[in-house]
This record gives structure tokens, sequence and C-alpha cells, in this order.
């Protein structure tokens, strides 16, 4: 972790050279050994010329010729995952708060900087200037990274727990490529929850309110891509393709998390999934209870995105106008300007107001700043439906 220019250059140059051999003699048998070894052999070589880290030499020189592939290091015993032992190492607590989630989102989930920005609303000046700041105090730190004790693993989880749900987040809602959703971030993020919910350190109710609210999101995923790769809005699934045995381990973590008096944001945003999956039909759906659900988000977790929904349940409650003013009461500057979901939720609810031109100034704006295919070709079909010839659209 100190030397981590150096890890991330080597991998680097260990991926250009796959790019350069591998076209000529095809891949290998172990890839992903390949390419370890090839990263080790060039970090070695970086390592000797510089004449430094010498305590260090010997026993890299010794693995170099080793073939199979490296032993998965562990916390003492307490955690065998490597992925997870290296985001509660990314999430240490000396590291400054707004930079744990931001350089564990980069280092370890391999997200690029103005996917890390949107995620976490701010610019991509600000996610790198965080980074840096990460990156500059584990260089400095003096301390044991491979055997953090109990209470340095409970410090760090609700980092790793933020850590986990934007990595779900962003399979689900993905904002770069054409994939319009990323079931191998949902499914690796779901993995470290569990793995988390199955040790003593992360067996706590903020952990199974999470894996309560995947579940219920993984529930939906086959329902909302149709066959053409098109986005499936929730008021348009066929809910009998919903995967109801995620459900149902959804509600036994909802149940479990319900232990003690925590109440988190994981809690109701899970509270929040399940009145959907509940509902019979989407014309059955509670939005009085989901605004209110969103009323106490707002509350334990304020986010201009809170109040987004807010609208949505406010405009299925009273009216596409109640939405609207409830979208005119944010505060302009608390409105992140580059987040294409602020003009797709405006421009709904203009198009059901009748106001076409309207909604389609908004959605233009949205489309302005959406970088994902899938929702780029969906803001193409609402503008569309805003010509003279265009048809209808039901909202969702």
């Amino acid at each position: 972790m100190r030397h981590l220019d150096l890890v991330e250059d080597v991998v680097q140059a260990a991926l250009v050279q796959a790019l350069e051999t591998w076209s000529r003699r095809g891949v290998p048998e172990d890839p992903a050994g390949w390419l370890y070894r090839t990263a080790r052999n060039l970090a070695i070589d970086a390592l000797r010329r510089e004449r430094t880290h010498a305590r260090a030499l010997p026993r890299l020189a010794e693995d170099a010729g080793r073939e199979s592939p490296p032993p998965e290091p562990q916390f003492a015993d307490e955690i065998g995952d490597e992925p997870l032992r290296l985001l509660f190492v990314c999430c240490h607590e000396a590291v400054p708060a707004e930079s744990r989630v931001a350089f564990a989102l980069r280092t370890l989930c391999g997200f690029g900087t103005a996917e890390i920005a949107r995620a976490l609303l701010t610019t991509d000046a600000n996610v790198q200037k965080r980074i840096e700041r990460a990156r500059d105090r584990l260089r400095e730190l003096d301390v044991d990274f491979d055997a953090p004790d109990a209470t340095q693993l409970r410090a760090r989880l609700d980092a790793v727990l933020a850590v986990v749900y934007l990595l779900f987040s962003q399979g689900c809602h993905v904002t770069h490529g054409d994939e319009p959703i990323r079931r191998d971030l949902c499914n690796e993020a779901l993995r470290l929850a569990r793995m988390l919910a199955a040790h003593p350190a992360g067996d706590v109710p903020a952990v199974h309110a999470l894996l309560a609210l995947m579940c219920f999101h993984g529930a939906r995923f086959d329902a909302r891509v149709a066959a053409d790769g098109a986005i499936v809005l929730l008021g348009e699934q066929d809910r009998s393709a919903w995967n109801w045995g995620d459900v149902r381990e959804g509600m036994a973590w909802l149940a479990k998390s319900a232990a003690g008096d925590e109440l988190t944001r994981y809690h109701v945003e899970a509270g929040i999934a399940w009145e959907h999956c509940r509902a019979p039909t989407f014309a059955d759906t509670d939005w009085r209870r989901i605004a209110e659900l969103y009323d106490t988000l707002d509350r334990i977790a304020p986010s201009p995105l809170h109040a987004l929904n807010r609208a949505v349940a406010e405009a299925y409650l009273h009216g596409p106008r109640a939405g609207l003013d409830h979208l005119a009461a944010v505060l302009p500057e608390s409105v992140p300007a580059r987040y294409p979901g602020w003009h797709v939720v405006t421009g709904e609810l203009q198009f059901r107001l009748g106001r076409h031109a309207a909604a389609g100034r908004a959605w233009r704006e949205a489309l302005r700043w959406t970088t994902a295919g899938a929702d780029r070709e969906f803001l193409r079909r609402r503008l569309a439906d805003c010509r003279p010839d265009g048809g209808t659209h039901a909202a969702g």
C-alpha cells in the first residue's frame, strides 16, 4: 500500500505486454497468473533499479521463480478474502473521511474519476484531490496494515459499507458504457456484504439492512432490461419476471436488521425497496409510505437526490405539479449541475402536465450529461415523444 504508485504502474505495464504478446502467441491457460508474474517481475526490476526497499527484495526475488498464484493474505485469521481485506486497508481511520470512499472506489473497484464524481455528487477535480490525500496519508503511516484488531475493523466498517453500497449502485445504475446493468459489480457487492455479515465485526444491523436493500433491487434485474437492451421503467415491468427468491432473502435480512435501535440509511432505503416489492401492481404502490420514508432518509442522510425521489413520490400522490413544486423548493446551489437524473425527472413531470416543450428542454439537458448508452437511448426515445407525431410514454 505504501508503494501504490509502483503497483499501478507495473499492472498497467503488464496489461500492455499482454496486449502485445497474447495477440501473437494466443491467450495463456492462466491469464491472471501470467499478468501477476509479469507485474511482479516488473516490480522487482523497478525496485532493484531504484536500490530502495532492500529488505523487501529477498522475499520478492524468492517468489519470482514460483509459477503458482500468490497466497491470499489474511487479517491474522480474521478476514481471509483479499478484496475485503484490502477494502478495510483503504478505509484506514487515519485517512481523511472524505477520501476513504473515493480512494477505495478508484483503487479496488476500478472506477474512473468521472464515475466516482457522479456517485459522490462532486467534481472530477475534487475526487482527484481526495484520492491524492488518501495516497499521501497511507504513505506516511507506520502501522501494521495486515492485522487490524477488532476495534479497528469496527472503526472502518462505515466507510467499507459505503464502498460496497456504491459498488452495487454503480452496477445497478451504470453511468458509463453500454450495459444497462453491471451484474458483475452487483454480485461482487453482494458477495462482500455476505462475507461481512458472516464475520463478527460485520454481523450488525447496518450490514443486514444493506443486504436486504441489494436483494430487493437485484430481484428486479431480469425485468429492468428488454430483449433489445432498452430500459424498462418500474411501472412497465413484468412483476412475474422478478426473482422472488431474492425478495424472500431480502425479507429475511430486513427482519434481522431490526435488532437493536439503530436506524441507518440502509434500513430506510431497504424499506423503500420493500414497498415496491410488496405492491402487487405498480398502481397498488403505497406512495404515501414511500414519501414518508424519503422524508426520514433526508433527515438522517441529507442529499438532493432524496429530495428528487421524494418529488417523484409526491407526483404520484398529488399529481405532477406537486412534484415540480417539491423540486422548486430545493435550494439551487444544492442541486448537482451535472447529474442527469434531476433533468430526467423534471422532464417527466413536465411531460405529464402536457408541457412538451419544457419536457424536451429538460431531457436535452439530461442528454448533455448522460454517458451511459442505455440511458442516452432512453432519453432519445423520450425526446421523440415530444415531437408532434410522437407517441405517449408512461412515467415511472
